[in-house]
């Protein structure tokens, strides 16, 4: 496992000094503890089934979904192809035929 950059320069020649890590280049020392918290944390996203989601999965559509701002609907069955995961309030970008683009809740979906 490498040491961490520098978190005052982002240099990557830091180093371990006992319980401590030194950046040789700003002299900027920080405890090896503090280093573990600053990682962040990895997002897991999950269908209506609980399966892990990633991107380029392919998923089907467990509702009718009303399409926001028109009056097209997404059937139920509907499979959805190379899914993309997205941070926000609708977890998947996608595109659907004959729909286009658009933003789905992992909660109205499952993997295929």
């Amino acid at each position: 496992m490498s040491n961490p950059p520098c978190s005052k320069c982002g240099s990557q020649f830091t180093y371990e000094d006992g319980a401590q890590y030194v950046c040789p280049e700003c002299a900027h020392e920080w405890p090896q503890a503090t280093a573990a918290e600053h990682t962040e944390p990895v997002r897991v996203v999950r269908d209506s089934k609980g399966t892990e989601l990633r991107d380029g999965d392919t998923v089907s559509v467990i509702k009718d979904l009303k399409v926001k701002g028109s009056s097209l609907v997404v059937k139920v069955g509907t499979k959805v192809k190379n899914i993309r995961l997205a941070e926000g309030d609708h977890d998947i970008d996608c595109r659907i035929d004959g729909i286009g683009a658009m933003g789905l809740k992992s909660e109205f979906v499952k993997k295929v």
